[in-house]
């Protein structure tokens, strides 16, 4: 009730200051167009923030933390995926080099074995 009071005593103050010339309309409307706007900023400040301690109580996240949380798990997955290719680029890289070796003892073996024939004759 004392907002009410507030309100009405400012508009009488005001409409007290143009009859008596000591404002103009102008002036008088520019500060109560003034005044309406902060009052619309303040109002506005506080549903913000009584909306966000709500959300927050009901375990909501807000979207910039889901955006960052879902850049990250993006980033994590491809890290993954190239820790995988390079695992299996390994693993594939390892096996032909098992080859190569096997193939080259063998042929050593072989050489070995046909010198010692020649030897030997």
């Amino acid at each position: 009730m004392s907002k009410n009071s507030d309100i009405k005593a400012t508009i009488k103050s005001l409409i007290e200051n143009v009859q008596l010339g000591n404002k103009s309309g102008t002036e008088v409307a520019q500060s109560v167009n003034l005044w309406l706007k902060e009052g619309g900023e303040a109002l506005k400040v506080k549903i913000e923030d009584e909306v966000e301690r709500s959300v927050s109580k009901m375990g909501f996240v807000k979207r910039g933390e889901f955006e960052a949380l879902k850049q990250e798990v993006a980033a994590l997955k491809k890290g993954s995926a190239s820790a995988k290719k390079s695992t299996a680029q390994k693993s594939t890289a390892k096996r032909a080099t098992k080859k190569v070796v096997k193939k080259s003892a063998a042929k050593k073996s072989v050489a070995k074995k046909s010198s010692a024939k020649k030897v030997s004759k």
